[in-house]
């Protein structure tokens, strides 16, 4: 079941989000609260059995940069802004290898659509730019960003 999240899921996502993301590259429980509050159209999760296991969220902007730090804490944030940018897409480990990151972008790249968004931006590691690609994403450069300390690969989809 999909829907969007709301303020009693925080502790689950960031639960989530600590056990697939490496180091400093995970959200702070803090932050994700503060994006389940401010934005929950782009904050999306996926239940099985009752229980959350994964979730992709967002923010909106009509210029993406996708390096700003800031925006990760939804500053500028703008939910009328067309362009749509994906801050974390992730299934809870023990649930991973079952198709459902696919799920979870497929529902939500459709919802996207239905608000009238006209593309969505993300960022991945270099191994992840193929299954992004898959998913109808385009490459466009390696990022400027140092989130984590990681090098990142920013992607875009037109919708």
């Amino acid at each position: 079941m999909f829907r969007n999240a709301r303020p009693c899921d925080a502790d689950r996502c960031f639960e989530i989000e600590t056990s697939a993301y490496e180091g400093d590259e995970a959200a702070t429980r803090e932050k994700i609260a503060k994006r389940i509050e401010i934005y929950p159209e782009g904050f999306l999760v996926l239940e099985t059995d009752g229980e959350v296991v994964g979730f992709i969220n967002s923010g909106c902007a009509h210029e993406v940069e996708m390096s700003d730090e800031e925006f990760k804490e939804l500053v500028g944030h703008d939910p009328e802004a067309s362009n749509v940018v994906i801050m974390s897409v992730v299934v809870a480990p023990a649930h991973q290898g079952k198709g459902l990151s696919k799920a979870l972008m497929v529902e939500f790249v459709e919802r996207m659509k239905r608000m009238g968004k006209t593309t969505i931006h993300l960022m991945c590691k270099e191994h992840h730019v193929p299954l992004y690609e898959l998913f109808g994403y385009r490459y466009i450069r390696p990022s400027a960003s140092d989130h984590g300390g990681m090098a990142w690969h920013e992607m875009s989809m037109d919708l």
